[in-house]
């Protein structure tokens, strides 16, 4: 029997055309991840650059599936997207995907010269909220690499760890200054590299007040 004839195979064939382009399981996985979001957050959230266009088609598509709803105006949760059941069938398959990757798949450290945003995604998983400062710091993250990459966090007790590419200009007595090669950037970020330790053995470099580079690997968990 051919493979054109299992069964089996058309149906994974079918999955890859519905699912394998760069954009839906991402989506599944974002409102996994946080629940039921309304497209901006969906847009902000996304890693990479989707334009707003495509992330609507994608939706669209996600919701002829049957992966995706949105409720009407009416009622708690109007206007948000959320997973069906069917959606919600695809949980372990995503995080089974997940999984595979953080364990089998190396760093890229291209990656962060193509989407650097999805880094600042990354390394804001790891915070700790339990034990962010008050009042807020901001960490000034500099990635030495092919191409120099810069971005700031502002960490604050009680709000959402915010990340950006330019200077927010806060308290410059509340800056944190870290520097670190990609690959050390990428590992710190995917959980895979100890903040303590990195500061030890001297692959990540941190400068500003001592209370505040002291607490630093408690705000990443590590």
């Amino acid at each position: 029997m051919g493979s054109s004839d299992d069964t089996s195979y058309c149906s994974f064939t079918k999955a890859v055309e519905h699912l394998g382009d760069r954009w839906s399981l991402l989506i599944v996985r974002e409102l996994v991840m946080f629940g039921p979001q309304g497209f901006n957050a969906l847009a902000a959230g996304l890693p990479g650059h989707v334009s707003r266009s495509v992330l609507a088609d994608k939706l669209r598509k996600l919701g002829d599936l049957g992966v995706v709803t949105r409720p009407g105006r009416r009622g708690t949760g109007r206007g948000r997207y959320r997973l069906t059941m069917a959606g919600e069938a695809l949980v372990p398959t995503v995080l089974s995907l997940r999984g595979w990757a953080e364990s089998w798949l190396p760093d890229d450290p291209a990656m962060v010269e193509r989407d650097p945003d999805i880094i600042l995604g990354w390394l804001a998983e790891q915070v700790d909220r339990a034990e962010l400062p008050e009042p807020a710091a901001t960490v000034a993250f500099t990635m030495h690499g092919d191409v120099e990459r810069r971005c700031w966090i502002v960490l604050e007790r009680g709000a959402e760890p915010f990340g950006c590419f330019e200077d927010p200009l806060r308290d410059e007595s509340r800056y944190v200054y870290v520097e670190a090669g990609t690959q050390v950037a990428l590992g710190l970020a995917r959980g895979r590299r100890g903040w303590a330790e990195s500061l030890r053995d001297g692959s990540l470099e941190a400068y500003g007040d001592p209370a505040l580079v002291a607490a630093l690997p408690r705000w990443f968990g590590a």
